[in-house]
């Protein structure tokens, strides 16, 4: 079985993660762990080796085994949870094909494209909502509540893409996580505003 996917951006190898325990070279994997963490990656790459060589079947536990202690450390390094393998094939959106592209060919360009798109279509749509609602009825309640709700998700969409762009002394992990909700699922980011514009 290969695991394109192995950690949580699908990126280990260019997506050749299946064939690191066949090279034999624990080093390709140590660089996602923290060196702390080696010891315990090097015995359970030694012991996946070992029993693979046992059957196709056994060689698919051992790979499953060996990849499930290595995606939880990391997850671990990371103070994330461990969530479980994910095989190869799985959608993972436009920004991490085009990311990994990038690496490739040496030109972030499509992806400056990409993100800069999206993020003029969301505060774009978003300015228009406030701007169609903002000579509401001062005699209406309702209709000013209205308009409240999207002026809030208006201001929290614009402070949250300028934390998640001036963000690189915090977090890593909330950084990609802001991204991924706002890039993946926009109605996600608008559902959990106050969430996603915190420090």
């Amino acid at each position: 079985m290969v695991f394109a996917n192995l950690f949580p951006l699908g990126i280990v190898g260019g997506g050749r993660g299946g064939e690191i325990p066949s090279t034999g070279n624990v080093n390709l994997v140590l660089i996602w762990v923290k060196e702390d963490d080696e010891a315990a990656i090097g015995r359970a790459f030694r012991q996946a080796l070992a029993v693979r060589t046992l059957s196709a079947e056994a060689k698919d536990m051992a790979d499953m085994y060996f990849f499930e202690t290595l995606v939880r450390m990391h997850r671990a390094g990371e103070g994330a949870p461990y969530t479980g393998l994910k095989p190869a094939g799985r959608d993972l959106g436009p920004a991490i094909p085009a990311a990994n592209k990038a690496l490739e060919d040496g030109s972030i360009e499509p992806v400056v494209k990409l993100l800069t798109g999206l993020v003029q279509d969301g505060v774009r749509e978003r300015f228009q909502r406030a701007m169609d609602q903002k000579d509401f009825n001062k005699d209406k309640v309702e209709t000013g509540r209205e308009y409240m709700k999207t002026y809030v998700t208006f201001i929290h969409y614009v402070e949250g893409l300028r934390s998640s762009a001036e963000s690189g002394a915090r977090s890593l992990r909330g950084t990609l996580a802001r991204a991924r909700r706002l890039i993946g699922n926009p109605k996600e980011v608008e559902n959990a505003n106050s969430s996603f514009c915190s420090p």
